[in-house]
């Protein structure tokens, strides 16, 4: 596996793993904890080190997993962790946004203890919160940072003049947004701003929630509890209007002996040296497959192919439901 540098210096595989989709989100897993356990062992061993889970996802039992597996390889190994919500004890539901300085503190803590280390190597804003400005953030986190329990700062889901100010205060090492063939809002303004300030971009959502692999079409059906049925972009008919880039990708992919999902990825890690995504799965031959997509060499004519036939295609349905919408790009 390739490696890349996002900011301040901090060296992960070219392709990471997402972990939350093995805790909550895509309806029920049908591995045990101790097939996850495989995975995310699996993926070590195939030269993935770059991991990312949050308190948020299960809530709790997420880092759990993340912690228990990657324990024996804890000095091989990058893990990126979340605060920013509300989490109501009891329900175990994320109730609102909540980055005073006290709650980064106490979640720090109690993360480091789910994720069995002594320090946190990227703590993220999981989403900007309106009620506490992002210097308080940036400088609750920096003090983490002094006291050895983390290493790097980063942001999610944050507008170009939110990084910024917070940068000004502690050095942001990466910022995590969905980003993908079908989800371009980060071009405009946030990764211009990053190349700027040189921060490192991770993108989630890489092969859009599945759809850029060509696994899913207008005739999926989701099981109960898979996120997508909330999300408009997933609907019957806006899965019929996007299928036409799916069937462009899946093309060159057969033209290059690769798969649709490693066209899209090797798309994403030619954009720029510094982005790393993060595609999630449950099953060791999807990250075999994911890790592969470093090794897909896409021409400059392929690029300028992919990127006029979304530009002419466009995205049909909004990438969150309207709630969710309402976080993101503070």
């Amino acid at each position: 596996m390739h490696t890349r540098t996002l900011g301040q210096g901090l060296t992960v595989s070219a392709v990471g793993l997402g972990c939350m989709g093995m805790s909550q989100s895509y309806g029920p897993n049908p591995g045990s904890r101790a097939d996850m356990i495989g995975v995310l062992r699996a993926a070590v061993d195939r030269g993935v080190t770059f991991f990312d889970t949050a308190e948020v996802y299960g809530p709790y039992v997420n880092e759990e997993l993340v912690g228990e597996a990657l324990a024996p390889v804890r000095d091989q190994v990058v893990i990126a962790t979340k605060f920013g919500w509300d989490i109501r004890e009891g329900d175990g539901k994320s109730v609102g946004l909540d980055s005073r300085p006290e709650q980064i503190r106490r979640v720090a803590d109690a993360s480091l203890r789910r994720l069995r280390t002594d320090t946190i190597d990227l703590f993220y804003q999981h989403r900007v919160d309106p009620d506490v400005p992002v210097e308080e953030v940036a400088g609750a986190v920096g003090e983490l940072v002094q006291a050895g329990k983390v290493r790097h700062f980063g942001l999610s889901e944050a507008a170009a003049p939110t990084i910024r100010r917070a940068h000004a205060v502690h050095p942001v090492t990466a910022v995590q947004s969905e980003y993908s063939l079908w989800t371009r809002d980060p071009e405009p303004e946030v990764l211009p701003t990053l190349a700027e300030l040189g921060i490192g971009f991770v993108p989630f959502s890489p092969l859009g929630k599945g759809f850029l692999t060509g696994t899913v079409d207008a005739a999926t059906s989701f099981s109960e509890g898979d996120v997508r049925t909330s999300i408009p972009r997933f609907s019957e008919d806006n899965r019929t209007a996007n299928q036409a880039l799916v069937d462009h990708v899946t093309t060159l992919a057969r033209a290059k002996d690769a798969k649709a999902g490693q066209v899209a990825l090797a798309w994403l890690l030619a954009q720029q040296p510094w982005i790393v995504p993060i595609p999630g799965t449950r099953r060791i031959e999807r990250v075999v497959e994911n890790a592969g997509a470093a090794e897909v060499a896409l021409s400059a004519e392929e690029l300028a192919d992919l990127d006029a036939v979304a530009a002419r295609i466009g995205v049909h349905g909004d990438r969150y439901n309207e709630t969710h919408m309402g976080y993101v790009g503070r």
